[in-house]
């Protein structure tokens, strides 16, 4: 992966440039070689954009979600199918490891950046979002940027953009259109509902970091979470795709942190801490309205999470899986 490649570091350990783009693109490009075998198109806009649709008009798979989930990590995580124990029932997941946290998780999997362009509208993810450093906050506290020749950026959404997006995005980044590539891929989709499955550890670095925990001392994670059969519609997706992180997903972290400091941030950190726990996602989104932001933010982590300290090798421990409501989300007739 990133092996061979020299990086400088801050004082605290935070690399300046792990050459995620490049690592990315070249998933990117393996993609594009074997679009039959992983059921994906190719693309090319007006303007030399490159879009990989993993889901919107065609089927892709298991295949494509795994090199997407790739791509959403910037190519510093490794993600891998496993069967995911939840309750009496194995449900096929994924099993994901990063020793870069705080970069593949939120210099890029996150998806932070809002997409905004006419009338599309999407939430880009990926290790563009590193180079183009347009959450300038979020960045300046992690203290990482990139300078890429080519980007890849990650939409999760039904509209496949257009080349006005491109250009949109190219000039925030500083890039031309045709240093671009777009992957994308629907919530319910295979691919979709893999990649989500696979921000384990990134809704746990959100959660983190929105506590106001520096995540730059989180030094490795390893986490599963199961992944959700395809839902009728994107919304329905969105209830399952939240719904096996909540209640399903398991994550370990490595951190530069005292006893003291881990001890009270362990209990904060799981989904179960949040006043809106307890139901499926789709039925809080409802109760709610439609309207996301009124959701308590502070539910989006991990079911179950260990926090293990660097310096005394203590492990704190909270959280717990919730086979119920998972059952209740993915299962139901509704």
């Amino acid at each position: 992966m990133a092996s061979g490649m020299t990086t400088t570091t801050t004082d605290d350990r935070t690399p300046h440039d792990l050459g995620m783009n490049e690592l990315a693109c070249e998933v990117a490009d393996g993609m594009a070689e074997n679009a039959d075998i992983l059921r994906v198109r190719v693309h090319e806009l007006a303007g030399g954009a490159r879009v990989i649709d993993a889901g919107v008009e065609t089927d892709g798979g298991f295949d494509a979600g795994l090199a997407l989930s790739e791509i959403c990590m910037g190519g510093l995580g490794s993600v891998t199918y496993s069967p995911v124990r939840v309750g009496e029932r194995n449900w096929p997941g994924v099993t994901v490891w990063t020793d870069h946290p705080a970069v593949s998780c939120m210099a890029s999997q996150y998806a932070g950046w809002a997409i905004a362009v006419g009338k599309f509208f999407g939430m880009g993810s990926g290790p563009l979002r590193a180079h183009a450093r347009v959450e300038r906050e979020l960045f300046e506290k992690l203290g990482y940027e990139e300078h890429a020749e080519q980007g890849v950026l990650v939409l999760e959404g039904r509209a496949l953009p257009t080349a006005e997006v491109a250009a949109w995005v190219a000039e925030k980044a500083h890039l031309t259109p045709s240093a671009l590539t777009f992957v994308v891929a629907p919530t319910a989709s295979i691919a979709g509902g893999t990649q989500i499955a696979a921000r384990i550890l990134e809704t746990g670095l959100h959660k983190m970091e929105t506590l106001g925990f520096d995540v730059r001392k989180i030094v490795s994670g390893m986490g599963t979470a199961p992944i959700p059969p395809v839902a009728k519609n994107d919304i329905r997706a969105i209830g399952r795709t939240n719904d096996c992180i909540l209640y399903g997903g398991q994550a370990h972290y490595t951190i530069r942190a005292s006893d003291a400091e881990l001890a009270e941030l362990a209990e904060k950190v799981p989904a179960s801490a949040s006043k809106d726990y307890g139901t499926p996602f789709y039925d809080i989104f409802q109760r709610y309205e439609g309207d996301f932001y009124k959701i308590d933010p502070l539910l989006f982590s991990p079911a179950e999470v260990w926090l293990t300290s660097t310096e005394s090798g203590r492990t704190y421990h909270a959280g717990h899986l919730n086979p119920e409501v998972l059952e209740a989300s993915c299962y139901s007739k509704d």
